[in-house]
């Protein structure tokens, strides 16, 4: 049984201006989400800047989610790394926190082979019972790819390895994993431009950055589509296009924590090596916005 079906927030950590975590804007922003019918909350992720969170900020905020969300939707935590015994660490206290799943992103910089991502992948699995989302994101890993064959064989293999985020941006390479998987595994797509062609293949719905700003939204672009209203999720789709394109004119989540203080939803400031938006992406971005009706 998939961990979610539908639109997942790949939701922001707030900081205060001083740079620690904002809690208190964190509590509103996952009842926001809540009210606002998002399916699960993924945590710690790229979007909630987990590269530059400790290790005790890192689980903290996992737990601090959990225990708000209270059992209402699934949490889904990050808890990823490059070093192996890393992830084994933080997968386990995120399962000890209450997790209902975990999302374990591919190993940067050490540019592992795929028998060597067999293996990391297989480890982490093998520490933990509740079941693992992939992440195969190779424009942040140095290049590092999840191949379809190896995606398949390790759900095959693992059964509480279920699924894969892609954001590969290879249309064609998703479209062969789904071939070969024959249902075997959940694919959520990592991009919000690609909802409705991911479901349209069998997709089990997104990991979404836009979600931060339009949980509804993009909740409804998923529920239309599994209720059969295909022509009104893919207007909803392409409604959102243009927002989508101004939340990664910069890299994520530069954008979308811009986004939701131009809301008031209190997200706060970015940690280095993050900057602020160009005065003329946020521009665009606060155009687009106000093009889509949130402003």
């Amino acid at each position: 049984m998939s961990i979610f079906t539908g639109a997942g927030v790949a939701i922001v950590t707030p900081m205060k201006p001083n740079g620690e975590v904002n809690y208190e804007a964190f509590a509103k922003n996952i009842e926001f989400q809540i009210a606002n019918h998002t399916d699960a909350i993924i945590v710690c992720g790229t979007t909630g800047e987990a590269s530059t969170l400790t290790h005790e900020e890192h689980l903290a905020c996992i737990r601090f989610c959990v225990k708000q969300v209270a059992g209402r939707i699934p949490v889904v935590a990050g808890t990823g790394s490059n070093c192996t015994e890393t992830a084994v660490y933080l997968s386990k206290e995120a399962e000890a926190a209450g997790a209902d799943g975990l999302l374990v992103v591919t190993p940067y910089y050490n540019k592992a082979t795929q028998k060597g991502l067999k293996e990391h992948f297989k480890i982490i699995a093998e520490a933990v019972k509740i079941p693992i989302i992939l992440y195969n994101i190779p424009g942040r890993t140095g290049g590092v790819n999840i191949l379809p064959e190896t995606i398949v064989a390790l759900c095959e293999e693992t059964p509480n390895i279920v699924g894969v985020k892609d954001a590969t941006d290879n249309f064609i390479q998703y479209a062969k994993l789904m071939a070969l998987a024959k249902g075997k595994v959940d694919v959520y797509s990592g991009n919000d431009n690609q909802i409705v062609p991911f479901l349209s293949l069998g997709g089990k719905g997104v990991i979404s950055v836009l979600s931060n700003i339009a949980p509804q939204q993009t909740h409804d672009i998923c529920a239309k589509y599994f209720a059969g209203e295909t022509t009104e999720s893919a207007r909803l789709q392409l409604e959102a296009i243009e927002l989508v394109g101004a939340l990664f004119s910069e890299v994520n989540p530069i954008p979308v924590k811009k986004a939701m203080n131009l809301l008031g939803m209190e997200a706060g400031p970015l940690r280095r090596p993050l900057t602020e938006m160009e005065d003329a992406n946020a521009a665009k971005l606060e155009q687009a916005m106000k093009n889509y009706g949130l402003l």
